[in-house]
């Protein structure tokens, strides 16, 4: 909450006006492109963090693959994550979100610019029509990004463990796979400090699929968290102590 303030406080001037135009879009979000959104939502978030003391570390853009089309996946960190990727990620992207979070203020006008699906995990029937329509989108060329702990993990730098059913959209779609390893990404909103704080992205090599097409979603799974923790503890230095 702390940080929050000071990144409204620094953009005092701006906040009205980004406020304005973000609830007018995020109310007539077919008024414009995903593009056009995507570098409306950067710019805030340039101005968030040069105010509210975070830096951005983006590592592997060149993984990514030359065409749209692929889904990220993510570690869960806090609230901050999407923002974090959204600052590294030189392409546009949508989210699936759990609906616990589709009326947090802020997070909830940023998701409405970003096309995103909301989730309801209990709801068997709406989780599948959610794998669908996403699969669909993904085969015509949008990118997605998904929470495959499907929640935060609340335990810093050490990750949760995966859910095979959040790559049932990606199998789906036969889409590549973007495993995305987040590094103190909890600090910015999830600690009470104020301090410069560095936020490191990783875009990993993708899993194409000739590579998991006879895989099982919990073997992508269990891939995807391994190579995104083997990530954390090479490059984070709290963790590099623990092992």
């Amino acid at each position: 909450m702390k940080r929050i303030l000071l990144m409204v406080f620094r953009n005092i001037l701006l906040v009205p006006y980004m406020w304005i135009k973000l609830c007018h879009r995020a109310a007539h979000p077919e008024n414009y492109t995903l593009e056009e959104h995507v570098k409306f939502l950067k710019w805030i978030v340039f101005r968030a963090n040069k105010g509210g003391n975070v830096k951005i570390e983006e590592h592997g853009a060149e993984n990514l693959p030359k065409e749209n089309g692929f889904m990220f996946f993510p570690n869960h960190q806090g609230m901050y994550d999407v923002l974090a990727i959204l600052d590294a990620c030189p392409y546009p992207f949508s989210v699936v979100a759990k609906k616990e979070v589709k009326d947090v203020p802020f997070l909830k006008q940023v998701f409405s610019c970003m096309h995103a699906y909301m989730i309801d995990r209990e709801d068997i029937r709406q989780s599948m029509q959610v794998i669908i329509d996403v699969s669909k989108e993904v085969q015509n060329g949008k990118n997605y990004l998904i929470f495959a702990e499907g929640t935060r993990s609340k335990n810093g730098n050490q990750i949760g463990s995966f859910k095979g059913g959040s790559f049932k959209a990606a199998t789906k779609a036969k889409c590549p796979i973007v495993p995305v390893a987040l590094i103190d990404s909890f600090k910015p909103f999830d600690t009470k400090t104020i301090s410069q704080v560095t936020v490191q992205v990783h875009f990993l090599e993708p899993l194409y699929y000739e590579e998991y097409k006879n895989m099982k979603t919990t073997e992508i799974a269990e891939i995807v968290h391994d190579r995104i923790q083997k990530i954390i503890d090479e490059n984070c230095p709290e963790r590099a102590e623990i092992q």
